[in-house]
């Protein structure tokens, strides 16, 4: 089958994209002898997982206990946690997992530290931890200045190890111009260093100091400071990523195909593509690059203006060949977000269909245990 002969809306993966943008950063890791655990969130696929872990990953970033235990059902060895996890039910899953895998947890407070304590102490079992550290997002972590005083009080908890410290510059995505991402990613290096410093002259060992996001990676990759970086979108990339200036309009792998399906005006268009598939976000923390809902790959004389549940609305800005019936494929603003709204992507080459890819740890996908 041709892409062109598929149903409509659809969400499509072009794999060569894809496996070359898994390429391009690994490659880039492996050179500066950094270790990558991609953050999952992105894709919330075991298939896409294994891609990364046999291009040479060392183990995942994971933004929920499903997505856990999904990737250590299917064989992955090595699991973090970016966040504290204060529900004593999804502590003892965690746990669980830690007897058939490695599982690293983070923590910025004392409260949820004992919570583990207790548990890992009933069962007589160590793990290890970071201290997740703020670089600016002011979302979680502590200020390197007061890392110290938090290593000190969670060292009271006998069955928890600290392995290193860790952070997430997602302020980044906030920023007016791609000239203002190499200043995000100073700040998240010489953060990182000092809290780093200050831990090890307060007689903490610091074995693994750990970073990412994908605008920065680029910036901080051959950094000496930095053992292992952590970015999530690079394998798709998305229309915020190209306002930033991190890809090229043929990296970005995942698109929503459509149908232009009216042209009620000389300026517009309408496809049958709408929030249900692109979302109305403009990432997780507010581009303001970002003025439409999403990019027609290969028209520039497009702009997606406005999205209803199913359809969008498509401002024509310049000539075009386009006519009613023809498909198009859209960027994604967020391709994280979007991906989350599939249960399939649509795996192709050049203009062949060559598989279908299963998106099985979608959010809140998991029935409930009542």
């Amino acid at each position: 089958m041709k892409i062109n002969e598929l149903s409509t809306p659809n969400f499509v993966l072009d794999l060569d994209a894809l496996e070359n943008n898994l390429k391009v950063v690994q490659d880039l890791c492996n050179k500066n002898n950094k270790e990558l655990w991609p953050m999952t969130k992105t894709h919330k696929s075991t298939k896409l997982a294994q891609m990364q872990i046999d291009f040479g990953a060392k183990g995942l970033l994971v933004g929920t206990i499903d997505e856990a235990e999904a990737f250590v059902e299917s064989g992955i060895k090595a699991i973090t946690f970016p966040y504290p996890i204060a529900n004593v039910s999804n502590i003892k899953r965690a746990i669980e997992l830690s007897k058939k895998a490695r599982i690293i947890l983070s923590f910025d407070n004392v409260e949820s530290a004992k919570l583990w304590n207790d548990e890992l102490v009933k069962q007589d079992i160590n793990m290890e931890y970071f201290i997740l550290i703020n670089s600016g997002l002011n979302r979680l972590g502590v200020t390197p200045e007061y890392s110290p005083n938090l290593a000190k009080e969670l060292s009271q908890f006998k069955n928890l190890k600290l392995i290193g410290i860790s952070t997430h510059p997602g302020h980044v995505y906030a920023v007016a111009s791609p000239e203002e991402v190499s200043p995000i990613s100073k700040q998240e290096v010489e953060r990182m260093s000092t809290a780093k410093q200050l831990l090890q002259s307060n007689g903490f060992e610091i074995d693994v100091v750990a970073s990412g996001s994908t605008p920065t990676f680029f910036d901080v990759v051959s950094d000496p400071s930095l053992d292992v970086l952590r970015p999530g979108n690079y394998p798709f990339y998305d229309n915020i990523q190209l306002s930033l200036d991190i890809c090229k309009e043929d990296d970005c792998s995942l698109t929503a195909l459509g149908t232009i399906i009216s042209r009620p005006s000389e300026d517009l268009f309408i496809v049958d593509v709408g929030s249900k598939c692109l979302g109305l976000d403009k990432g997780a923390h507010g581009s303001a690059l970002i003025t439409g809902f999403g990019k027609v790959k290969g028209h520039d004389e497009l702009n997606i203006i406005g999205l209803s549940e199913e359809v969008g609305k498509i401002q024509i800005i310049g000539a075009t060949k386009l006519k009613v019936g023809d498909k198009i494929q859209i960027i994604p603003n967020h391709s994280c977000s979007c991906a989350n709204m599939t249960s399939y992507l649509v795996g192709y080459r050049g203009e062949d269909v060559v598989e279908i890819i299963n998106i099985d740890i979608r959010g809140n996908s998991k029935k409930p245990i009542l």
